[in-house]
């Protein structure tokens, strides 16, 4: 999943949030002007609002990660090209009791399944980067 978390006080907007998310979860320090843009609110499972922010943190070799131990059990990265190859995507079928059904999409890397709101933000995100091509 991506850095997130609730809204402090302290935070001015979603992106002021995610800014701070991103510092705490992973040691990464993100600056305002790297910030491309806001996606659409999703909801999550729980009925929460999530607002989806996007940045440019450049190269991911010039990174440092000092990913929070209590809150980040791993970090792996996928290379754009690995997203966009066809073997990589799928879909996952849901039911609910009710007999609801709906359909989600999953990315898939080695031992790693992005899922769920993860790869519907992913999904939204492909959308933006590279229209036509997903």
């Amino acid at each position: 999943s991506f850095p997130g978390g609730r809204r402090d006080p302290a935070d001015g907007d979603a992106v002021a949030t995610a800014l701070r998310e991103t510092r705490e979860e992973l040691g990464v320090a993100v600056a305002p002007t790297s910030v491309w843009g806001q996606l659409r609110t999703l909801p999550d499972r729980h009925g929460m609002t999530v607002a989806p922010v996007v940045a440019n943190l450049g190269p991911l070799e010039a990174l440092t990660l000092n990913p929070n131990p209590e809150e980040v059990e791993e970090v792996f990265t996928l290379p754009l090209a690995h997203l966009l190859r066809e073997e990589n995507q799928g879909y996952t079928h849901f039911r609910t009791a009710s007999g609801y059904g709906y359909t989600l999409p999953v990315f898939l890397n080695g031992p790693h399944k992005v899922w769920g709101l993860t790869a519907i933000i992913t999904e939204l995100t492909l959308e933006l980067l590279v229209p036509g091509r997903y």
